[in-house]
């Protein structure tokens, strides 16, 4: 078999394969004799129909079934005699296919890069340093008591943060539209689940009031036939209500799983809870910081066909999240997906070569402590633990999760890492600080 190979760019090749006539001829003969055994053909008895009639029948058939696993096998063959990885399918164009011809083809297809992951030495990394404070623990208990709240009718003008039970019906031009309209609603003044002005306009309304109010749907709005149409909504309040929030007591502790040790036991476990909250996080913060850095320092041509491969990836996940709303939909085009794919895609790329090159395994300790880490947020840890260790699937992905975080770390030791204190809010909810 002669193979020669043409680099068409950086990552693209065009090599051309050719098979000796013989190698086919040999298989087809090989073929048809085993046919002689086999087929049933009238006047002659099973077995012992002579080869030349065969051939006559079978012979085109057989040729063009040879020559297709013959192009499939050689194709492998041809990139393994010349150390080729192909990053995805090859288009193969056939140049000759004649019998009693040697078989020639090109195939063209692309390479994966040769990377060679830049130094990461100078790259700084900020690691949060949190304390976790009384007053920190005490915004959760308040958290948690907004849960068991209560709703009570009150006599009184609504305002910021009460609730208030509306019927309401929309109207766009005058005519009432597809989904404006619903009775007995509940909604809670402030959430800002309703369209902007629609919550503020029903503030100072008491049980039996009337009120026509008139707002403009965002331009983004998902539903397009409202999209940026004024519209107006004839409201009448059923009932305010007010929020009644539940005294923290041994009570409110045994709600919360805590049967002894009342509302300090209670204030310690939600302290554990934020605890393993707050690591996490600051793995999350440090490790994006990791990976956009040898994104930055690492430029590699990427093949085409993986980047597409990911951005399928990444709409079936988008289609998976979204449900049948997102299908065929212009938003999902590839030009939506392109630059988060171009960026895992390298990152990929990059990470496994620097788990070659410095023969990075999964530490299985490592990966031992994250499962019991991630384990004691659930109500019943062991049954969680034992469902990773029965599922190859999510074990795998676990392993796999614990050896970037290892690669994570082998890059820091080349960072310059400056610790910052900051406080729990700010690291768990950086938008909220950003907005304030």
């Amino acid at each position: 078999m002669q193979v020669s190979v043409e680099s068409l760019s950086s990552l693209e090749r065009r090599m051309t394969v050719q098979v000796p006539a013989e190698r086919i001829q040999e298989e087809v003969d090989r073929r048809l004799k085993s046919l002689v055994k086999r087929v049933k053909i009238d006047g002659f008895r099973p077995g012992k129909v002579p080869l030349k009639v065969v051939q006559q029948r079978y012979g085109d058939g057989v040729y063009q079934e040879v020559l297709g696993e013959l192009m499939q096998s050689s194709y492998q063959d041809a990139l393994t005699q010349e150390n080729l990885i192909p990053a995805g399918p090859p288009d193969i164009e056939p140049k000759s296919v004649e019998a009693g011809q040697a078989l020639e083809y090109v195939a063209v297809f692309e390479v994966f890069p040769e990377v060679v992951p830049a130094d990461m030495g100078g790259v700084e990394i900020t690691r949060p340093q949190v304390d976790i404070t009384d007053a920190d623990v005490d915004k959760v208990v308040e958290s948690l008591r907004k849960q068991r709240r209560q709703w009570s009718d009150v006599e009184r003008e609504s305002a910021k943060g009460d609730r208030i039970v509306i019927d309401f019906t929309g109207t766009l031009d005058g005519e009432v539209f597809e989904g404006g309209s619903a009775e007995g609603a509940n909604l809670e003044l402030g959430e800002g689940r309703m369209i902007p002005g629609f919550e503020e306009q029903l503030e100072g309304l008491k049980a039996g009031d009337q009120k026509t109010i008139s707002v403009t749907f965002p331009e983004d709005y998902p539903a397009e036939h409202l999209a940026g149409r004024p519209a107006e909504f004839a409201v009448t309040v059923k009932a305010v209500q007010e929020s009644v929030l539940p005294e923290v007591n041994d009570e409110f502790a045994k709600d919360f799983g805590v049967e002894e040790g009342g509302v300090e036991k209670l204030r310690e476990e939600v302290r554990k809870n934020m605890g393993r909250e707050m690591e996490q996080a600051v793995k999350a913060k440090v490790k994006d910081q990791v990976m956009q850095a040898l994104f930055d320092r690492n430029a590699v041509d990427l093949p085409k066909a993986v980047v597409k491969d990911e951005i399928d990836r990444l709409r079936e996940q988008a289609i998976s999240r979204f449900g049948r709303s997102a299908q065929g939909v212009p938003d999902l085009a590839d030009e939506l997906f392109e630059e988060e794919a171009r960026r895992r895609v390298a990152l990929g790329l990059v990470i496994r070569e620097i788990i070659r090159r410095d023969e990075i395994r999964v530490d299985q300790a490592r990966v031992t402590a994250e499962l019991e880490a991630m384990s004691a947020g659930y109500e019943d840890p062991e049954q969680v633990m034992k469902y990773y260790r029965n599922n190859k699937q999510a074990m795998s992905g676990l392993e796999a999760m614990v050896l970037e975080q290892q690669v994570v770390d082998r890059v820091l030791e080349q960072c310059q890492v400056k610790d910052e204190s900051i406080s729990f809010d700010s690291l768990m909810n950086p938008s909220q600080e950003t907005e304030a």
